[in-house]
């Protein structure tokens, strides 16, 4: 089972100074800034997924700058992303539309042709066809087309129409493998056009509308996948963010899966911000210790213009909460002092002056027991990762963009050991 990352312009700034959160002097964007299979000592994945609706373009307008756009359309996505075949052999790159991006629009923005010239201006490896996402699903059975409101209807059939469409266009490209995108309302519905994709010629599909899934509605949807398609015909899972399951999902034939769940864990889960594997190989998750920019931060701002809080103090107990993190991981401080002074600050952050005070004190204690966890347990330590070995402890602190993403190519690292040493198992 191939990891394919799904990037979203995530770079870090290589020279970036952990003591006074600066970036390097002169620092350009994007040039100077490190991917993930740049900056760490290996690629932490197999493959990587570029969805045309995070590039963007003139009419659409996505993550990347216009410049950017037009560099990425001339050189090439590998080149673009500094991920040659010469540097990183066998490496894939996957393509799609991005979906998501057009959901509240009646038919996507996009056509089979300019599609497929995007992908073959990009170098893609692999392309999935144009789809319109669909939302609704039922477990079970599933409602008949009949019961089927009309826009639902009309975005199956659609998807279809254009992957019939796109796979024509496809033969015209050399050495590129089309897929063809699954979308449905149910597991029947969604065996149905798996089925109908692989009548036009598909031998490699793509299931979508996953995200919104639980674990039993994917398990669902693809075993009646499955059942209705050839064995040789390949799977990829489209924004498959349930890492924790994977396993239990092989039993499908499972050939590939995208996914940028474990770097963006480390700065939108609430808990689980850094991986670890634990001595039975199972992977396990410390949260990182929240030290905000007193600065910055919009809670601590708004507390200061509502005149709860002064900004100077709030300056002094961030810096007494970052100073105590450091001194206690150089082993010069006790472990109960620096709790102290770190809680502090995420009292001054998080106390509501309209809330009560009972029930915010039993939040503090359970957040006083997840920070002990992780300040005792030190996983920085036992990690060889380049973030780990370079950053320390800094690695723990939730903070910045740069440290944050930072955490997030750690992820990265132990999700692709875990993956590889679960290859080498089976």
């Amino acid at each position: 089972m191939k990891f394919i990352y799904a990037d979203a312009l995530d770079f870090v700034d290589p020279d970036f100074d952990f003591a006074s959160d600066r970036t390097s002097e002169g620092r350009v964007v994007q040039w100077d800034d490190e991917y993930p299979h740049e900056f760490l000592e290996r690629s932490p994945y197999d493959g990587i997924l570029v969805s045309r609706g995070v590039v963007g373009d003139i009419q659409h307008q996505g993550k990347y700058t216009l410049p950017q756009v037009m560099r990425f359309r001339r050189e090439g996505a590998r080149k673009f992303l500094r991920y040659t075949l010469d540097k990183y052999p066998d490496s894939l790159l996957f393509g799609d539309c991005g979906a998501f991006t057009y959901r509240d629009q009646a038919v996507p923005p996009y056509t089979p042709i300019d599609t497929m010239e995007f992908y073959a201006d990009g170098g893609f490896t692999h392309g999935c066809s144009v789809d319109h996402i669909i939302f609704d699903f039922d477990e079970g059975t599933g409602r008949s087309r009949a019961e089927m409101p009309q826009d639902v209807l009309d975005r199956y059939d659609l998807t279809l129409q254009l992957a019939s469409e796109f796979f024509a266009e496809s033969k015209r490209l050399k050495g590129f493998i089309p897929m063809g995108v699954i979308q449905g309302w149910s597991g029947p519905s969604m065996g149905h056009a798996a089925a109908e994709l692989v009548k036009m010629g598909y031998t490699y599909l793509a299931v979508g509308g996953l995200v919104p899934l639980k674990i039993p509605q994917i398990h669902a949807a693809l075993s009646a996948i499955r059942k209705a398609i050839p064995g040789h015909v390949k799977l990829h899972l489209l924004g498959f963010g349930k890492i924790e399951n994977l396993a239990e999902f092989e039993q499908y034939g499972i050939a590939s899966f995208d996914t940028t769940s474990p770097l963006v864990r480390a700065f939108k889960d609430a808990v689980k911000n850094y991986f670890s594997r634990d001595s039975e190989g199972q992977l396990s998750y410390y949260t990182a210790i929240r030290v905000p920019q007193a600065r910055d931060n919009n809670k601590l701002k708004a507390k200061a213009r509502r005149g709860v809080l002064n900004q100077e103090v709030a300056m002094k107990l961030e810096a007494a909460a970052l100073d105590s993190v450091r001194t206690f991981a150089g082993g010069k401080m006790p472990i109960e002092p620096a709790l102290d002074n770190i809680l502090a600050y995420w009292k001054a952050l998080n106390w509501r002056e309209d809330h009560d005070d009972a029930s915010q004190m039993r939040s503090l204690v359970k957040q006083r027991a997840i920070y002990h966890r992780t300040l005792t347990e030190q996983p920085w330590t036992r990690c060889n990762c380049r973030v780990c070995t370079e950053g320390g402890v800094e690695t723990l602190l939730f903070r910045s963009s740069n440290r944050n993403k930072r955490r997030g190519f750690h992820n990265l690292h132990v999700f692709y050991e875990h993956l590889l040493a679960h290859r080498l198992a089976a």
